[in-house]
């Protein structure tokens, strides 16, 4: 991809996420899944589903995707979390990628849903396809490739992936040559989760709830350069029990509102609580609330992270929150929003609330004004980190808060 190419995408991103910030989805999801819904195994990639517009009949999605820990027994979790019908698959397939939509020799397989070739999945719900046998290997990129013949209405998936997938018309989902998938897409259709049996060194995952910057906007597309992917290299470098990462970030989104997404509050348990294997979520939102000239207070936000605390605890769930990073030099920053960011920080800095705090705060500011993120990781509009800042956030993670006494 050209720096041009890569420049306009990003330019175009911010135009479309500007849009879904004023105007909430049309289609409300309905319950999250429930234990039953749950694979066995931990999670090693996940996106956030929201609403995608509409479906398109006929449509060949190869979506790529990036694994944190390894294992056995692969299963993909197919959302139609936000459609107004049943939604039928078919002719899915995961392998593994070798360079752009092609995959290596021998790895693309089927999947099957009680031993079926198809699958529908109601309005509404989530499933979960059987354990595929064979070893995923971490660090890797799994293709997972499916079909939609008859699609229509709202559909479900993730829209900022920073990373290439891509599109085709027709049934070609079996095939490993990437000849007949010549389109591209910016987003995840229609898959929201993927679990694995790791070995016994890897017991657990982290689920990280957060915004765009979780999400990875102004980290380097393609590359996995998001801070959980940072933050997954050194779990499994470290043969940490927590090495399983899923990253619920989503541009624009907020603790307590709608709008960009469903608000962190309103979908912990699809998100979060039920992924496979989750040990520990990760806090990190509230800038957007506090930038957001709603008139929320800090109470108001406080009151939003302890509800998240009180329900993962509830579950068995470690939580560690990270402090609201600077982002003075935004368009919507001023002193009043500051100054509530600097009492949410001294909140989540002293709080008992959570199992660990992590002060991204004071990772990310200048020493020479702390109301801004340091020059050398900021990724050009005073809010999001660039690469380096993704690192250094990840590098500031206690790997040992990932796994408490709970």
């Amino acid at each position: 991809m050209s720096a041009r190419f890569g420049r306009l995408r990003r330019v175009l991103a911010v135009l479309l996420t500007a849009v879904a910030c004023q105007s909430p989805p049309a289609v409300r999801a309905a319950a999250p899944p429930g234990p039953a819904a749950r694979a066995s195994g931990v999670v090693t990639w996940a996106a956030s589903a929201d609403r995608m517009g509409e479906g398109t009949a006929g449509q060949g999605y190869r979506l790529v995707v990036h694994t944190s820990v390894g294992g056995s027994d692969l299963r993909v979790r197919f959302t139609n979390a936000f459609g107004d019908r049943p939604l039928t698959l078919d002719g899915v397939y995961a392998g593994l990628r070798a360079r752009g939509a092609a995959l290596r020799p021998g790895s693309n397989r089927p999947l099957t849903f009680g031993g079926a070739r198809t699958v529908t999945v109601p309005a509404g719900a989530v499933a979960w396809s059987d354990p595929l046998p064979g070893r995923i290997p971490a660090g890797t990129d799994l293709v997972v490739s499916l079909h939609t013949p008859d699609a229509a209405g709202p559909a479900t998936g993730h829209w900022m992936a920073m990373q290439t997938s891509y599109t085709g018309r027709g049934g070609h989902t079996a095939e490993e040559s990437g000849a007949n998938w010549t389109q591209t897409t910016g987003s995840w259709w229609y898959i929201d989760s993927v679990a694995v049996r790791p070995s016994r060194a890897a017991r657990g995952a982290v689920v990280a709830l957060g915004d765009s910057i979780t999400d990875g906007w102004h980290s380097t597309t393609d590359l996995d350069r998001r801070w959980p992917d940072y933050l997954a290299r050194r779990l499994h470098a470290a043969g940490a029990p927590v090495q399983g990462v899923a990253d619920e970030g989503i541009s624009g989104n907020q603790v307590l509102a709608d709008g960009a997404g469903q608000a962190a509050l309103h979908r912990l348990d699809r998100d979060v609580l039920s992924q496979p294997g989750v040990r520990t979520v990760f806090l990190f939102e509230g800038v957007n609330d506090i930038k957001a000239h709603t008139g929320v207070t800090a109470a108001e936000l406080v009151d939003g992270y302890r509800e998240i605390a009180r329900r993962a605890h509830a579950a068995g769930v470690c939580v560690v929150a990270a402090t609201v990073a600077p982002f003075k030099g935004w368009p919507e920053w001023d002193p009043a929003a500051e100054a509530v960011r600097q009492e949410v920080n001294r909140f989540l800095r002293g709080s008992p609330d959570f199992d660990a705090v992590t002060d991204f705060d004071r990772v990310l500011r200048s020493p020479y004004d702390p109301e801004r993120i340091l020059p050398f990781f900021d990724g050009g509009d005073h809010l999001h980190p660039d690469d380096k800042g993704m690192q250094a956030m990840a590098d500031a993670v206690d790997l040992d808060s990932l796994d408490c006494a709970r």
